[in-house]
């Protein structure tokens, strides 16, 4: 069953409500997505720990519901 790009983001919002996201539908088939997340809930955490974070985010839809998410995070830059 594929998911809707607003489902993720909404997900993530929930865990990071500071979150700044953006989803991309890859393929056009709502199973294939990149994702961009911004979130100062991410400093001083490796690059692991932020996916980590991330997918815990997803609540277990990643290889179900959520076939394939390319994923970049990063914390905000200063401006």
């Amino acid at each position: 069953m594929a998911m809707e790009a607003a489902e993720i983001e909404k997900l993530i919002k929930e865990a990071f409500p500071d979150a700044e996201v953006t989803i991309e539908d890859l393929r056009g088939d709502g199973d294939h997505y990149a994702a961009l997340v911004v979130s100062s809930a991410f400093e001083g955490k490796s690059r692991v720990q932020q996916h980590q974070m991330v997918y815990g985010a997803l609540k277990g839809k990643m290889g179900g519901d959520l076939h394939a998410l390319a994923l970049q995070t990063q914390t905000p830059q200063p401006g």
